[in-house]
This record gives C-alpha cells, structure tokens and sequence, in this order.
C-alpha cells in the first residue's frame, strides 16, 4: 500500500499546478495582465505563432554577408514535425521558409478572411504534417507558456437580493417531498439546506467562445482603460501601433457574454460591480472532445444537432435575472473552436460542405445561430490534393478567401537523406562511400523536377560551360541552390550575376515542382529495396553500383529519371572526390606562400633589373623577370603566356595601388595580409598547387599498388617517400572528408583508374 499511495503521490506532484489552476477574479487577472502582457494579449494566431516559433531554431543563412542575400534561412523544424510524434514529417529548406513566412504574416495581423488550405499531392506527407502540427499546438496551449485565459461568470444571487420568495417555495416543496420519501435526522437536514443554498448561490456561466476576458469591455471604453492601466513603456506603444494588436480594440464579446454584461449592468447598475463577477481561467483545449481544436475527416456525417443550449443553466439565468429574453445561451459548433483551430482533412467527401459552409464565415467573421450572430475568430486550415480543386472551382467569390501554401515532395537532397536515416538507421551511412549516398538523393529528387528552368536558363545561358559538374538542364546546380548551397565550381562572373531577384526567381519555381515523380512513399521503397540488395559489411557501395542499380537492376525507375541526369551526376562525384584527393595531398608550407605572395606585391611597384627590400618580410628582393615568372607560374599556371603574365602584373599592380595601398592599408589601417588582394592571389597560389598536387603520382605504379597495401604487411616494403605520400593521403582523407580507411582507398584506386585528373585537366579557379 505504501508503494501504491507513492506513486499516486509522485503522478499528482508531476501534474503540476497547472492542472489545478482554477478560475481567478477578473481583477486579479488584470494583475496578471499588466506583469506580462506579451502572453496573456494573444489571440489564436500569435499563440499560433509562438508556439511554432517556440519548436524551431534558425540556423541562418550561409551567406549573411552576401549583399544579394535573400535570407533564404535554414530552419530547424524536427522538434515541431518529428520529435515525440507517432510518425515524423520532415519539412524541407523550401517549405520550412515558406512555412514560417506564414505563421509571420499570422503574427503581424495578416490572418482575416483566409482559410489556409496546404496543397500537395498524395505521399507529400501532408496529413502526418497537420497531425503533428495540431498535436504541438495542443501541448503548447495547456502548457504555462501557451496558456491562455477565457472568460467565466459566476452570478452571486446575494448581489440581486437572495432567494425570491417563488425560489423559496419551490425549495421548501422539494424538502417537503424528500423527507416523505426518507428518513433523515436533523444534522442531515441542515446539512441539504446549506448545500442547496451554496449550490444555488453561485451560478457560474462559461464562454462557449472561450473569449478573452478583456473583450467583456465595452469596446469604447477599452483605449483609455489600457491607458490607465499599463506605463508608458515599449508594450503599451505596441499595443495601441501595431497591427498584431488591432483585435484588442476591434473584436467584441461573444453575444452570451456581451448580452449578460448588459443584464448585469441594468440590474447592478454599476460596470465595477459587473466585472466583479466575471472571473478568468485558463484555456483547456483538447483535439478528441472538439474543445479548441476540431479537425473533421471527408467520411465524418455532419452533425445532427448544430444548436447548442444548456437548459438547466438557461433556467438559472432566466431565473436570477427574472427576464428570460435577456440571455439566451446558444451557440453552435463553431464557437467551440472560436480563438482555436478548425480543421479539414481533405476537401471532398463530406468536407466539400464544410469548406463551403466557411464562405460566409469566413467573409464577415459571423455565424448566424438562430436569431444570434456568433463572432468566429479561428484559425481555418485545410489539406487538399491538386484534383480536389475542382469541388471548389465554381465558387469564384469563394477562391479569394483561399490562401494555398505547397507541400511538394520534397526537393532539399540533404532532408531526404535525413529521411532515410530516420527510417533506417543512421548506420545506412557506414554502407556508403562519402557523397553516394547524397547522389541516391538527387536520382530520386530529380524526378520531381521541371526540366527546363527559365530562371536557371536566364542566370546562364550557356549550360554547357559546366558540362563537366552539371546536367545540361542544370538540375543539380538548382538542387544546390535549393538547400542554400552556391557551388564553389561556379565561375566569379556567374557568381556575381545570382542577384537577389534571381535568386528569388529561381527558389520561387519550387511552387511549381514536386507535385510528379517518385512520392515520398516511393522513394523509402526504392531506397529500402536498393540498401537491402546492395549493403554488405564488407564491401561498400559505390557510385558504380548506385548507376548500375537505375540503368540495369531497375531500369524502369532509370526511365523516369531525366535523360543524361545520371552521366551528371557522374561527372560531379568524379570532380568533386579529384579536389577531395588533390586536398588530401596539398601539404606546402602555407607560411612560405603567404612570404612568396608578399614579395610579389610589393615588386610589382618596381621595374625588373634592380634590388630591394621587402618591408613586409625583411627580405632583399633581386627584382628580375625570372623572379616574376616563378610566381607568375604557380598564380597563373605554367600554360600562361607571357603577354597574359604582363597584363595580370600590371593589373594586380594598378589595384594594389587604387585599392590596396590607398583605402585598405593607409585609410583603414590593416596589415597587408588581411587586405582583399593578398587573400585574392594567395588563394589562386594554393589553388593552382593543389591542382598539381596529384601530378607526380599518375604513371607510378609503386603509388597505385601501395595505396591498395596500405594497412597490411606488404606495405612496408614501400620506400619511405611513398609509404609518408600515402598515409599523408588516407589520414587527410579520413579527417578532412569522413572516409574510413578501407573507403579512401577506394576513392583513390577509383581516381587513379579512371584517369579523374586528366579527364577534367586543369581549372582557373
């Protein structure tokens, strides 16, 4: 028993006191108000607002300091869409944008007249995303930080004179009757006596609106009591300016409660007197009793009953205020849910209705009951799929009030990895070769694509220029931009010309894709059919096996994939491992290149043929042209002409001396190593090195075969210069670029039997 009254005891210490938060005096509500009055003057959409705010992190943009930046920031939504959910929903860079720019536009006011109606086509996941958001949504509003208060009255009889003399005898008549029926000593007696007294004394009437109680105000009298009662600080000047706030001042009470405030009034005759009868206690919202929250499924037969009353109380009121005309409490569905959310899932069947039903709802804000108006002030959202639009298409005053967000497949390679991840295991990534399991994501993303693209065609006109990273469609390139990447392989010129507006043309073709392809459903079957047929804890997977899989093993999948994507995507993963290696090689003295790059500046201020002191380095500098040429070489490559070497010295001396010496050295006051140019050349230098990192190694046999002993006995036979190369290589591998050893012996064999570095030759940065 001891056991069994702890754990009862510890269950109602974990409830907290939010669950036995009752109802509080309207004035010790308005100290509560005045102490924080960011949470407690809220309305459904910036409740809304926080609490998606509240679940979600930004990470930023990738780019801040872009002057063409178009804060294309990434969000962190799996704590509102994946974390302690029965079915994750994962939102990509795309929709998590387009996601939040929503719930602002609730915040600032934006929210009348719409129903938010998420479009997308089966197996986008819009279901598990209305699902989870709803059930966030219900955490957070019976949580301290989501609360919300509602109005209650309690009508003390003593206020209007006590029992009448009617009630009285109904009273006595009922005793009467009792103690026939039974027999009850005079302690019991006494004790029914008090308990109808206290009973009856109180009649407490709830909001069927669940309103705020500040809205039991008269509207006229609301601007100068907020004035009286708040300071002169940042919130009251919010309060009274901002649009988010205009609800406070416009909106009135339901008609139960503003007819029962003016009840109270006539008989009290005092506004003090009323509000000292109404009362405020938090909101209790629950999805399965329809409180706050209702969501209806296209099978779900409308109501048979769509007034509601509650007769024992209407009795009470009726006979308390002694007119039975001045009250009337109905209500209908729609106030269970006003200042909550009102959902269809799918618009057909059944929510065909119901949707249309919204219009004139939606389109005043009033719903007749009745002879009643009732105000409904909820957040309206809807799924649909694109052949669903036509049970709609004939209401044309009716599609104004629809405001469609996309939900598409998703088009963000990095989340559709996370996708698999979650499904499978994390452990999928150990059966991969780095970037091959990124590239099963851009198979499968790619036919969810448009073809031709106006906007990527417009940026560059001539596709063919990166026909050695990219698809002539330049889908791969879209894809990079699409999860806030911009390609290092991109030419300076192109990458000055992704203006702003560019970019927001080419995110904004993202409405206009993901709705054909492979469906989310079918791309977790494809890549469970490909992993189950092609991991082995020995043997990785490899790009070979991953183009074999789509052009031999299912070329049926291969067909819906754009013609020439996969030869692309070939030719990127072959790029991007030739720079991984040329990296993992790259070990010159840095320190020695920042020296040769600050002789170099400083001598092209002088002719050839004369000797001087660098006064950088301290170095005694024979200014000569074998001197230029040497650098010149490794900046430009050994190709560069000599006419090409002199227009670059002359130009490089003509903006060290505009920019570099005038503005960044004597009027900013930086050391020539932090000035724009320096960084400039001292990148093209390591650049060019890096390129022929790789050079001395590709007729050596000895490099080829020790690379494939690297880890066994034989390789010790090597000489110690190819032993130092290769482990050099695999350890940077390792590090720099998450291969494990057995992995980056893979990639190198991989590059040097496919000849990587002379099939792409040499690039100027």
């Amino acid at each position: 028993m001891d056991t069994i009254a702890q754990a009862l005891q510890h269950i109602d210490r974990s409830l907290g006191g939010r669950e036995h938060r009752g109802a509080i005096p309207f004035e010790e509500f308005l100290g509560v108000l005045v102490a924080n009055p960011s949470r407690v003057v809220r309305n459904v959409f910036q409740v809304f607002h926080d609490m998606v705010m509240s679940h979600i992190t930004r990470r930023g943009d990738e780019y801040p300091d872009d002057p063409e930046s178009i804060q294309y920031n990434f969000y962190d939504c799996r704590p509102l869409f994946a974390e302690a959910t029965d079915n994750p929903f994962f939102a990509d860079r795309l929709f998590a944008n387009r996601f939040v720019n929503l719930v602002d536009s609730l915040r600032r006011g934006a929210q009348q007249n719409k129903i938010y109606v998420f479009e997308g086509p089966p197996g986008s996941g819009k279901s598990t995303f209305l699902n989870n958001l709803l059930l966030k949504f219900e955490n957070y509003v019976n949580t301290d930080q989501g609360m919300r208060y509602e109005a209650i009255w309690r009508l003390d009889r003593q206020a209007f004179g006590g029992f009448t003399r009617h009630e009285t005898a109904v009273f006595l008549d009922k005793l009467s009757r009792l103690l026939e029926e039974h027999e009850f000593n005079q302690e019991e007696l006494l004790e029914a006596e008090q308990a109808f007294h206290v009973g009856d004394d109180i009649i407490e009437v709830p909001c069927p609106s669940h309103d705020n109680p500040i809205l039991v105000l008269p509207k006229q009298l609301r601007r100068q009591f907020f004035d009286d009662l708040f300071k002169n600080d940042e919130m009251k000047w919010r309060l009274f300016t901002e649009k988010e706030y205009e609800w406070v001042f416009r909106n009135t009470s339901c008609t139960i409660c503003s007819s029962l405030y003016q009840a109270l009034l006539a008989r009290l005759g005092s506004p003090k007197e009323v509000l000292r009868m109404l009362y405020a206690r938090p909101c209790r919202f629950n999805r399965r009793l329809g409180e706050g929250i209702s969501v209806f499924n296209p099978g779900d037969k409308p109501m048979r009953q769509n007034v509601f009353t509650n007769e024992m109380l209407q009795g009470r009121l009726n006979g308390v205020l002694r007119d039975s005309n001045q009250v009337k409490y109905l209500f209908s569905q729609y106030a269970k849910t006003n200042n909550g959310i009102y959902a269809l899932m799918d618009i057909k069947g059944h929510n065909t209705d119901r949707l249309i039903e919204l219009h004139n709802i939606v389109s005043e804000g009033i719903h007749k009951v009745d002879d009643l108006e009732e105000n409904v002030d909820s957040l309206f959202l809807a799924l649909m799929n694109p052949e669903d639009k036509k049970n709609i298409e004939s209401y044309q005053s009716f599609l104004d009030r629809i405001e469609y967000i996309k939900v598409p497949y998703i088009l963000d390679l990095n989340t559709e990895v996370q996708i698999y991840r979650t499904i499978f295991g994390k452990q999928i990534d150990h059966s991969f070769l780095p970037r091959v399991l990124h590239n099963f994501a851009r198979i499968i993303i790619s036919s969810r694509m448009r073809e031709r693209s106006l906007a990527m065609h417009d940026w560059i006109p001539e596709p063919h220029r990166y026909s050695q990273y990219c698809d002539f469609n330049l889908q791969l390139l879209k894809m990079e931009i699409y999860t806030g990447h911009i390609p290092p392989w991109l030419t300076e010129e192109d990458r000055k010309l992704l203006t702003a507006k560019r970019r927001r043309q080419i995110i904004a073709e993202s409405e206009n894709e993901g709705d054909s392809g492979f469906s989310g459903r079918d791309a977790i079957k494809i890549f469970g059919d490909f992993y189950s047929t092609f991991a082995r804890k020995d043997k990785m997977i490899t790009m070979t096996i991953l183009t074999n899989y789509f052009t031999k093993v299912r070329p049926e999948l291969g067909r819906q994939i754009p013609d020439g994507f996969l030869d692309s995507v070939v030719r990127l993963y072959n790029f991007t491992i030739l720079q991984e290696v040329k990296e993992s090689l790259y070990y010159y003295n840095e320190e020695q290149i920042s020296r040769e790059v600050q002789n170099y500046l400083f001598a092209v201020n002088f002719e050839p043929g004369v000797v001087e002191k660098n006064t950088w380095t301290g170095e005694k500098l024979p200014i000569t042209d074998t001197f230029f040429e040497g650098i010149e070489t490794r900046l430009l490559g050994s190709e560069a002409p000599p006419e090409h070497r002199l227009v670059f010295r002359r130009d490089t001396q003509k903006e060290y001396a505009s920019r570099t010496l005038s503005q960044e050295i004597l009027s900013e006051g930086k050391k020539i190593t932090e000035t724009r140019l320096y960084q400039t050349l001292f990148e093209r230098y390591v650049f060019n090195l890096k390129e022929k990192a790789l050079d001395p190694f590709l007729d050596n046999a000895n490099f080829r075969r020790a690379i494939k002993d690297f880890g066994r006995e034989e390789f010790k036979t090597y000489d110690k210069r190819i032993r130092d190369d290769v482990s050099f290589l695999i350890g940077n591998l390792c590090t720099k670029f998450r291969y494990n050893k057995h992995g980056a012996k893979e990639v190198c064999i991989y590059v040097i039997d496919n000849d990587l570095a002379r099939t792409f030759g040499r690039s100027s940065p």
